[in-house]
């Protein structure tokens, strides 16, 4: 059985990199640990976005990348290992999720292989790539940004909500393997982001969201549900049925 250390997380001091940072949960989240005297590095695709952050927090390093890519995975490996050696805490948190039928879609094979490059490979080879790096750091953490979707799944996104359960089973498996490093995962309702924009009401805040994970985060809690989720885990355990119903035909 893998020993695990006993010293609860440090919140100030630590060199966090967040994929999917310029905007949204991860926007959110950088600016958090900067607040909390961090050194902060985001990854995303788009340039102009990444920019706007600088310009906005200068103290922020940015990263233009597409975790879709292979290349651009290994490229920003490779620049943290060269330049930022002693990062020790991995926020996986860059997602995307179309909506859509499998009955009526067109262009299947490019959104499954998009939705399963980002949502689900990414993490997995960032993860491996990293690892020594993270193992060998002190309080070193990775952090998976999941989806109660991955749970309980929707009608209209088949593959997102199978990107996250996948996700939520590699957390698992990897924190079990895992000697120096630890294995968080949040487990967000629906959230008020870009991506969510004009679906669902009842949204939780990225600020909100945030600052519920850094409480969990401090105390080592390793799978962290928030607002509407533990109740519907509840539900899935006690009344499956019952849980289905209320997402089966969701458009959140």
């Amino acid at each position: 059985m893998v020993l695990r250390i006993s010293n609860r997380m440090r919140l100030s001091n630590n060199k966090v990199l967040i994929t999917g940072g310029s905007k949204g949960i991860g926007l959110a989240l950088a600016k958090r640990f900067l607040a909390l005297d961090n050194t902060v590095i985001i990854a995303a695709r788009k340039l102009e976005d990444l920019k706007r952050v600088k310009a906005e927090c200068p103290e922020i390093v940015i990263y233009q990348t597409d975790l879709g890519r292979r290349e651009d995975l290994e490229g920003l490996s490779n620049f943290i290992k060269k330049e930022h050696a002693d990062t020790n805490v991995l926020i996986n948190n860059a997602g995307i999720q179309f909506n859509y039928s499998f009955l009526k879609e067109h262009d299947l094979s490019q959104k499954i292989d998009e939705e399963l490059a980002i949502n689900l490979s990414a993490p997995m080879h960032l993860t491996a790539n990293l690892l020594s790096l993270l193992e060998s750091n002190d309080n070193s953490a990775i952090v998976n940004i999941s989806s109660v979707l991955g749970m309980v799944p929707k009608a209209g996104a088949p593959v997102y909500c199978s990107s996250k359960a996948g996700l939520h089973i590699f957390t698992k498996s990897i924190r079990y393997q895992l000697k120096n490093t630890k294995v968080f995962e949040v487990i967000p309702p629906l959230v008020d982001t870009s991506m969510t924009k004009g679906r669902g009401k009842g949204k939780m805040s990225p600020e909100m969201l945030v600052e519920a994970f850094i409480k969990s985060f401090e105390k080592d809690r390793f799978e962290i549900s928030l607002g509407k989720v533990k109740l519907l885990r509840f539900l899935q355990r006690v009344s499956p049925k019952l849980a289905d119903k209320i997402m089966h035909g969701s458009a959140d």
